[in-house]
């Protein structure tokens, strides 16, 4: 049986998502709805999250910016992969970066992480539980 080819998308380095936190969650879908015709659909995740859909295909998140992160202005992330999100932390740790969030599961989906680059720029860093497939 041959192993199928990794989505381009979950390979090392590759942006692989891009997701809203907002305290207006309505007003945001009503928004990106009608600007740009997404299809947003709930999510089965164990928190209100939206997925936005462009032809068939999952581009985005939205959802509801949670307590930890309250007084935060609504933002887009983005959300790159890497082969490990623990050693990756550890590494832009190393690098003069620091660790914003500490790696943690995202059930069903896979461990992220979000670190700040030395100038203090925010990043998503996700391994997905199926590159490992």
């Amino acid at each position: 049986m041959t192993k199928s080819p990794i989505n381009p998308m979950k390979r090392h380095g590759a942006f692989s998502w891009n997701e809203l936190m907002t305290t207006d969650i309505e007003g945001a879908k009503s928004f990106y709805n009608q600007l740009l015709d997404w299809k947003l659909e709930p999510s089965p995740m164990d928190m209100p999250y939206t997925i936005a859909s462009v032809d068939g295909q999952q581009v985005a998140g939205l959802m509801t910016t949670p307590p930890e992160a309250a007084g935060m202005p609504a933002h887009w992330g983005g959300f790159v992969t890497v082969d490990n999100v623990d050693s990756s932390a550890k590494q832009a740790e190393f690098l003069g970066g620091k660790i914003l969030l500490e790696p943690r599961d995202i059930p069903n989906l896979g461990r992220f992480c979000v670190i700040a680059d030395p100038q203090g720029a925010p990043l998503s860093l996700i391994t997905y539980f199926d590159q490992c497939e």
